[in-house]
């Protein structure tokens, strides 16, 4: 019956368009129709140092003096073409902004490098790539600015900090402690929504606290070795983040992680600055760290805190926890939150950085 009735349709509109011409005018080949805001990407290489990195820059074309963004890099998200990143090259140039994502060092097209776990390498890379953008003709270089989630966030809020020309910074899920404590809260998530009881938990959270006290010089390297050696073969060892043996801490990366203070790196911060958080994160302690901010708040006059109902540390609605804190999804997690998507177009509308109505 369907395909009887488009062959009359299709025999049939001849003779409309002859008796009607008006219908031709309005009835188009194809119901696709042109966008208001046409997006143009080109790949850019840019040196941090003795590193060569390479990115994409998406901006609305035909269009100058852009507000762009940096995009900084989630730990398990160092590809610049990752879904993690889609909302931002796509939702931004049709707001009027450009949006600079790159490969993070020895990853994807960026040079092989050291550094790739050095919060300092990595947020220098971040400020290299601000410049690069500064000296590109459609980008207006007052108007440059940061965006990084998760260990991205804690990048965001130390490009903002060292980059005496930075415009603004969004920093998404990043938790106002150390990484040690970020990462025992996490671990101690993760057993759980895997089924593990309350003992289990705490001799897991008790050798990583013993590690770290190790390389921070804490606790001596018996103490840990010791803790490290009855949990190893647990059936839980796995999910904690360990290694099956004590790093140098002369050469430990993760020592060095653990140094950072983003109480510290926020008060180098004196721009204007959102921070977004997720109800739902089972990655940080979200609670402790909105305490903090509001107790700390007549100290952050440019700082502005919002936290998105339901949504978890990648701001995705409804996932199951286990499926959050499963590393084979990762790769996958993009936002999706409508929430957090307009709360980041007004934000950035407000300060005139993007336009709801597409034009400069």
């Amino acid at each position: 019956m369907l395909l009887r009735l488009l062959i009359v349709l299709a025999a049939a509109f001849p003779a409309l368009a002859t008796a009607f011409p008006s219908v031709a005018a309005v009835v188009p080949a194809s119901w696709a129709a042109a966008s208001t805001v046409q997006v143009s990407s080109h790949d850019i290489e840019f040196q941090s140092g003795a590193v060569k990195l390479s990115g994409t820059l998406y901006a609305p074309a035909g269009r100058r003096a852009l507000a762009a963004v940096v995009v900084l890099h989630g730990a398990s998200s160092p590809l610049r073409d990752l879904p993690l990143y889609a909302h931002l090259r796509t939702a931004l140039p049709a707001l009027g902004m450009a949006v600079f994502v790159y490969d993070r060092r020895a990853s994807g097209k960026s040079v092989p490098a050291t550094g790739s776990h050095d919060f300092d390498l990595l947020s220098d890379d971040g400020v290299a790539a601000a410049d690069m953008l500064r000296r590109q003709p459609e980008i207006d270089p007052k108007r440059v600015g940061y965006w990084g989630l998760s260990q991205g966030g804690w990048l965001t809020l130390m490009c903002a900090g060292k980059d005496p020309k930075a415009a603004f910074a969004v920093s998404v899920s990043a938790p106002i402690v150390p990484p040690d404590i970020q990462m025992n809260y996490a671990v101690a998530n993760i057993l759980r929504v895997d089924g593990y009881s309350q003992a289990d938990i705490h001799e897991a959270v008790e050798m990583r606290r013993a590690i770290d006290g190790y390389l921070k010089g804490t606790l001596d390297k018996a103490s840990a070795e010791r803790l490290l050696a009855a949990a190893r073969d647990k059936p839980w060892f796995k999910l904690t983040y360990t290694d099956r043996g004590l790093d140098d801490p002369a050469t430990s990366s993760w020592l060095k992680q653990m140094r950072l203070d983003p109480i510290k790196t926020l008060e180098r911060v004196k721009v204007p600055t959102l921070m977004i958080y997720g109800a739902d994160d089972p990655w940080v302690p979200v609670g402790v760290s909105v305490q903090t901010l509001k107790a700390r708040a007549a100290d952050f006059p440019a700082m502005e805190l919002r936290v998105i109902p339901h949504a978890d540390h990648t701001m995705m609605v409804g996932v199951d926890p286990k499926a959050q804190m499963d590393p084979n999804a990762f790769a996958a997690e993009a936002p999706d939150s409508p929430e957090y998507f307009m709360t980041l177009a007004a934000w950035l509308t407000e300060r005139g950085f993007a336009r709801a109505d597409g034009r400069l």
